[in-house]
């Protein structure tokens, strides 16, 4: 049940709920004690390149990830006409699409617009190396350059990932609680 008057945390407490049920939930932790100093908390934090919020959402990071691609699109796109379709496509690549594969299995199962922020940024890249018009529809595009989709790449990346857990023998540094069901191989 949710109150419209603000409800206080206790320390210790975990706040789980919908985003507007947490809205309405105040938390007095301001910092947390660690080996006797105070750290305080923050809203954000940057880990591996991947910005991390409180509730998780990922939107500052596809946000600054949306940023750095279109930069780098809109580099390619003032010489694209110096440079060959294949080197074109390589830039884009290594510019562009390796910033949307960095850590993308994090989103997996995010809501459609986060994907959506993404997509876009792809669609971008594909009209620069295929000059085609900004006002064109991306999605022909896409199978001209053998680029799948950012949905598809992130459940691929995730097949792989699976895959090589799955096949691959078990070493030393594998954690024992990973184990193949056989009615699933």
């Amino acid at each position: 049940m949710v109150h419209a008057e603000r409800t206080a945390a206790q320390p210790g407490q975990l706040e789980l709920g919908t985003t507007a049920q947490l809205h309405d939930v105040t938390s007095d932790v301001s910092s947390v004690a660690v080996a006797g100093v105070e750290l305080p908390l923050a809203e954000e934090m940057k880990v591996l390149g991947v910005v991390l919020d409180r509730r998780l959402t990922f939107e500052k990071h596809l946000t600054m990830v949306a940023r750095s691609c279109h930069y780098h699109a809109q580099a390619i796109r003032h010489i694209r006409h110096l440079l060959s379709p294949e080197l074109a496509s390589t830039m884009a690549h290594s510019l562009i699409l390796m910033r949307l594969d960095y850590c993308n299995s994090l989103i997996h199962g995010s809501h459609v617009s986060s994907i959506q922020t993404l997509q876009g940024v792809q669609n971008n890249a594909a009209r620069i190396v295929l000059q085609a018009q900004r006002q064109c529809h991306a999605n022909p595009l896409l199978p001209k350059l053998h680029w799948l989709p950012v949905r598809h790449r992130i459940n691929y990346k995730l097949a792989v990932i699976t895959h090589k857990i799955t096949r691959i023998p078990k070493s030393s540094h594998q954690h024992p609680r990973i184990s193949t069901n056989a009615a699933f191989i």
